[in-house]
């Protein structure tokens, strides 16, 4: 996999379009700290590390379930935030900006508004993950990661 956060973003995508109320996908700091900002915010239910059952990863025997093949690594259980009883998503639109093949950055000047304020943009920043608006209040800029609206 060439970028981990796109397919992150694709499993929250999908989830919602099927209407799953959470969704598991393998587990890194960056996705963590990703999703537990937009938890934060309230874009998502709750995220959660969901440990290994032996705490190693034995690739070698293969006489495992799938089950049990599945579940030697570390993942993220994600929450999925919905508005009402109709199952309308809270997510809008998860859009990746920052790609491997071409990473934008911004200064502090040029930090974007998602949907008029509205929405949120994910920064990383010499101080770590920020939101749009705790970058510009800090006065940092960084490469932009995604937009969620």
């Amino acid at each position: 996999m060439t970028d981990p956060i796109a397919d992150m973003l694709t499993r929250i995508r999908n989830a919602q379009m099927v209407k799953k109320s959470v969704v598991i996908m393998p587990f890194s700091k960056l996705k963590f700290n990703i999703l537990t900002l937009m938890a934060r915010e309230g874009w998502i239910g709750s995220v959660k590390r969901i440990e290994p059952a032996d705490g190693k990863a034995d690739i070698t025997k293969s006489k495992k379930t799938d089950a049990e093949r599945l579940n030697r690594f570390a993942e993220l259980q994600v929450k999925i935030k919905y508005l009402d009883d109709g199952r309308q998503p809270k997510i809008t639109s998860l859009k990746r900006i920052s790609k491997p093949g071409g990473r934008v950055y911004v200064d502090k000047e040029h930090i974007p508004f998602v949907l008029n304020g509205r929405g949120l943009a994910v920064i990383s920043t010499s101080q770590g993950l920020l939101t749009d608006k705790a970058a510009r209040k800090g006065k940092v800029g960084g490469e932009i990661i995604c937009e969620i609206y």
